[in-house]
């Protein structure tokens, strides 16, 4: 990317912001195939990065990683018939190979529980064996008719685990704990605050005894929902003759799980935190956490700008930080400023001629604000500010998040919220299924989760915004 491109204000179209801020940032293109995308180096470190995190998480909690095929005998999802009929209008099949048509259809996965079920029905036999705790990174395929970069498209990459159990009890404790752990990783690593709880009836996993849900705002006061946990109960043992033998000699089906997110998370990196002048990035995240621009007019300057800019950079390597030298002579200090303000680096250090004969560089934070920093101790300054950066855009992520809530909603209320700004609206809940579908028909606005204790409103509604008596409380908000 070189010169100046301009992006779209966020007020004008959020969408064509979203667009434009992935292009100038270089993280994904749509690819050949409709609906597909092609991730760009930069956008796939940004994952890469989740993934190692993510990766190390799950393995403190005693959870492998295994990989199961992406091609599904047709047979093999019919087993379960929620799980099919939820999945029947994403799924692509394979009807032809090696030049003949197949026996039976293949269908490429839209999620593996299905081929993993079979599986442990092999590997489980006695309570000895279990828990199992399986993760899997991998990518799948749903056919999505209304594509958007890294936040719906046909081939997407996610991790998901799978995990059976003794008890109910030891498969909820498994589905919640997972919930506590995405939650982690989005807030101390993503900046992103979310909201969590268990999803109704109508917007459950298919197939699941109870789904859980992260949801966050987004900065067109839309929510994205950014990861699921799944109890999934006996369904599947039982469709796929998963037993095992207790410690009395009986036989009895497992308690399975299973909970997953994917590059969605990218997107939502995206519309939770940039600006107007293109991606912004928790420091944790950032392919480069560090950019140094070095400035300099003649020859002779730059041969000393240059030497302290490499020696700066080598320590703040040293370290652990991500750091970049932009020393390209044919682009100017303005456009560079420019492009790495575009792909989100937290922090640009400017090391110019009077720079060096002070002692000093110049840190530009790119949320605002610049600083002189001397030479000595530049390392653990820089590295102060990054942590200073990260917990400052969780807590302003909340801040916005908290000024698009309202509570207590009334039907009137939640109406109007949908119809202008929208957000976050909390309100009382009847449990019936035809106000939940008369709300959405009405709004577009459905019910992201009914909240944890945490969550929920003190005290709490005793009417439905239908008018009913309340028996719980949910939250609305029109979603991607």
């Amino acid at each position: 990317m070189s010169g100046k491109q301009r992006i779209t204000p966020r007020a004008t179209d959020f969408s064509a912001w979203y667009n434009d801020v992935i292009a100038r940032a270089e993280l994904a293109e749509h690819a050949p195939v409709r609906g597909c995308m092609v991730i760009r180096p930069r956008g796939y470190r940004i994952w890469e990065l989740m993934q190692r995190a993510l990766d190390d998480m799950f393995r403190e909690t005693g959870h492998e990683n295994a990989y199961f095929p992406l091609l599904i005998p047709q047979s093999l999802l019919e087993k379960e018939a929620e799980h099919v009929a939820g999945f029947a209008p994403e799924i692509a099949v394979v009807t032809h190979a090696g030049g003949k048509e197949l026996e039976e259809p293949l269908v490429l996965r839209p999620t593996s529980e299905t081929i993993v079920y079979s599986m442990f029905s092999r590997w489980i036999q006695s309570y000895r064996d279990l828990p199992l705790l399986i993760n899997q990174w991998a990518n799948v395929i749903r056919w999505e008719m209304r594509p958007r970069l890294f936040l719906r498209t046909t081939e997407f990459l996610w991790q998901e685990g799978h995990t059976a159990h003794a008890t109910d009890g030891e498969a909820e404790e498994e589905a919640l704990s997972i919930v506590g752990l995405y939650r982690r990783f989005m807030e101390d690593w993503m900046a992103l605050p979310v909201i969590t709880g268990v999803k109704t009836e109508s917007e459950r996993f298919a197939g699941a005894a109870r789904t859980f849900a992260l949801e966050a705002l987004m900065q067109d006061n839309k929510a994205l929902q950014t990861g699921t946990s799944h109890n999934l109960g006996q369904n599947f043992a039982k469709a796929f003759d998963v037993q095992f033998q207790n410690a009395d000699g009986e036989m009895e089906y497992t308690w399975n799980t299973s909970w997953g997110v994917s590059t969605r998370l990218v997107g939502a990196l995206i519309m939770a935190h940039g600006d107007d002048q293109g991606l912004v990035l928790p420091p944790k995240l950032a392919p480069t956490q560090v950019v140094i621009v070095p400035i300099w007019k003649t020859d002779g300057d730059r041969v000393a700008v240059m030497q302290v800019s490499e020696r700066v950079a080598q320590v703040l390597r040293e370290t652990g930080l991500r750091v970049e030298v932009d020393d390209r002579d044919d682009v100017k200090p303005g456009a560079k400023y420019y492009i790495w303000e575009c792909r989100g680096v937290p922090v640009r250090l400017e090391i110019g001629p009077r720079d060096v004969s002070q002692g000093q560089a110049i840190l530009v934070r790119r949320t605002g604000g610049k600083t002189p920093v001397k030479m000595d101790g530049i390392a653990e300054f820089v590295s102060e500010m990054l942590e200073l950066l990260q917990r400052s855009m969780l807590e302003d992520a909340r801040t916005r998040r908290e000024q698009s809530t309202r509570r207590n909603v009334t039907m009137e209320e939640l109406v109007a919220l949908m119809a202008g700004d929208g957000g976050f609206a909390f309100g009382g809940f009847c449990g019936k299924a035809e106000c939940e579908r008369g709300i959405k028909d009405q709004t577009q606005a459905t019910i992201r989760v009914l909240p944890d204790p945490e969550f929920r409103t003190d005290p709490a509604p005793d009417r439905c915004v239908c008018g009913d008596a309340a028996v719980t409380e949910a939250v609305w908000a029109k979603a991607y």
